[in-house]
């Protein structure tokens, strides 16, 4: 488990139209073996934040750390998974060869925390080793996208709307599987959603990011105990962030 600070970061990008600023000054500590939740309006920054916090961008100014590592050193090693909302697999090979790829380094194979067996086993794939993508429905894809993720031991989870293409029965299946995955796991887990609702259902903490440039609006923490159940209480978690997207208090 590492601990996530991200630490007074400015970020821009230059387009035709002049400079377009993401953040300015932006803070925040995510505790390690955390699940936190960024929740925001389109065009937020939500997932710019997750790729520098991944390593993928590097910030106009300020600095991240995965605990005292910068992000390029914890994604050397390995100790950085990153999931999105395509699955990304090769067609050209199995369940198994996908899963394994994770594990392939430069012709040198990692240790996996577990073995490939029991990846697949774990996001319940167990009889689809030898099948293709082309063979698997969207949310089987995304499980072995998931597997795939986990192959390595990441301490650290960067989840960008993995599930966003899915149908909800699919999408709550999933939920649930994630969440009792990192129940065993632990690792400290940074996700991006537009869904409020899963958001309620799955963040130890919820981060609402808003303005232009963005802004931590509010951050709260949702205390219920797991696994939660109660849509009354799930969906006054829910009216919250939307007070806090709106304006509103917090």
């Amino acid at each position: 488990m590492l601990e996530i600070r991200i630490l007074h970061v400015h970020h821009m990008f230059s387009t035709p139209q002049g400079r377009w600023v993401v953040f300015e000054d932006l803070s925040l500590e995510i505790p390690a073996g955390s699940f936190t939740v960024i929740v925001g309006p389109s065009g937020c920054g939500k997932s710019t934040l997750l790729r520098i916090v991944a390593g993928l961008l590097r910030p106009t100014a300020g600095e991240v750390r995965l605990g005292a590592c910068p992000p390029e050193e914890a994604r050397a090693r390995r100790w950085i998974g990153w999931m999105g909302q395509a699955p990304a697999l090769l067609p050209w090979r199995t369940v198994e060869g996908n899963i394994r790829l994770a594990l392939e380094v430069n012709g040198r194979w990692l240790q996996p925390a577990l073995s490939v067996t029991e990846l697949i086993e774990l996001v319940g794939l167990r009889g689809f080793e030898r099948a293709y993508p082309h063979m698997l429905s969207g949310g089987m894809q995304q499980r072995v996208a998931l597997a795939r993720t986990l192959a390595p031991g990441p301490r650290v989870w960067l989840m960008d709307e993995p599930f966003a293409a899915l149908d909800a029965l699919t999408r709550e299946q999933l939920l649930e599987e994630v969440e009792r995955i990192w129940q065993r796991f632990r690792a400290t887990v940074l996700w991006v959603t537009h869904e409020l609702h899963e958001a309620a259902r799955l963040a130890d903490e919820v981060v609402v990011l808003a303005g232009r440039p963005a802004r931590i609006q509010t951050r709260f923490e949702i205390p219920d105990p797991r696994p939660r159940r109660d849509e009354r209480r799930i969906g006054e978690w829910v009216h919250r962030m939307r007070q806090a997207l709106a304006g509103g208090a917090s």
